[in-house]
């Protein structure tokens, strides 16, 4: 009887070990495939033209790297404008969706008013409905208003994100509502209460927010296509695209700028990463 029950522990032992490896295998088969061309991207942007798709043999890196191009991208294009540009609406718009959605959030999560789920229901819906669709009668609406061709208009667009009110009304959920009514005993008002306890517990949420929002802004290419024309407000992305109708054998450059775009993407992940993890966690579905 003992020896049969050993038998069932190593026979069990071994497909979880094997399920395991197989898990293993999978990831790193999917990180490869996704590691592999960025790895490409960053080789690519220190060869020369002629280089960049010499496949026998392949080289990572070359005899003679033309580390120059991450100069040259500088001075055929005025790159360092589209980064100022990219710079500004990116942390404006980041800045305008923490505090929108964190302000929303709170409300929806810890206050009562008439409506509230209803509301709730019907903000979150629009995550649903493709910008797509509606692309058309805001552009309309901005160009009514006077703001076309302007930084302003991509800012009041993205000002407000459903997705961002719901990502921080579940952070908001987890933490006791015994502590707002603590709080309002007393003497603290809503906004103190906003300010002083909700936000200081929030930052794994506003951490992953910051993530979703910075990354979306600053790779976003439609948006910017329809509403910037002038060529002293396009955006790095727009800046790239002028770049490849103008010197679209240039490769190298192209890749050295296209790596130049990814530097500000990484530096905040980097720098978020350890709130990132905890912040999807506190966020997930509760009832």
């Amino acid at each position: 009887m003992k020896q049969t029950q050993q038998k069932k522990f190593r026979s069990a032992r071994k497909r979880a070990i094997a399920g395991k490896t197989g898990i293993y295998l999978i990831l790193i088969v999917i990180t490869a495939m996704m590691i592999v061309p960025f790895l490409w991207m960053l080789s690519a942007s220190i060869k020369s033209n002629r280089e960049v798709f010499v496949m026998d043999p392949f080289v990572w890196i070359p005899e003679v790297p033309k580390w120059d191009n991450y100069i040259k991208i500088w001075t055929k294009i005025p790159l360092l404008k589209f980064v100022q540009n990219t710079v500004f609406l990116t942390i404006v718009v980041t800045f305008l969706q923490l505090l929108t959605s964190s302000f929303a959030a709170y409300s929806f999560a810890k206050l009562e008013f008439k409506h509230k789920n209803g509301l709730f229901l019907a903000y979150i819906a629009t995550i649903a409905m493709p910008w797509q669709v509606y692309m058309v009668p805001q552009f309309i609406m901005m160009r009514g208003m006077g703001l076309n061709d302007r930084l302003l208009a991509m800012i009041c667009l993205q000002a407000f994100s459903a997705f961002g009110v719901f990502l921080m009304k579940q952070f908001y959920e987890g933490i006791p509502g015994e502590l707002c009514e603590a709080a309002r005993i007393d003497g603290m008002s809503e906004y103190r209460i906003y300010s002083s306890i909700m936000l200081p517990l929030s930052k794994p949420a506003l951490s992953t927010l910051t993530i979703f929002t910075f990354v979306n802004t600053w790779n976003d290419y439609l948006g910017p296509l329809i509403y910037l024309k002038t060529e002293s407000k396009k955006t790095i992305q727009l800046g790239l695209k002028m770049f490849i109708g103008q010197y679209s054998s240039e490769y190298g450059l192209i890749m050295a700028g296209s790596v130049v775009s990814l530097i500000p993407v990484i530096i905040v992940f980097l720098c978020l990463q350890k709130y990132f993890v905890e912040g999807v966690a506190s966020t997930g579905l509760k009832g």
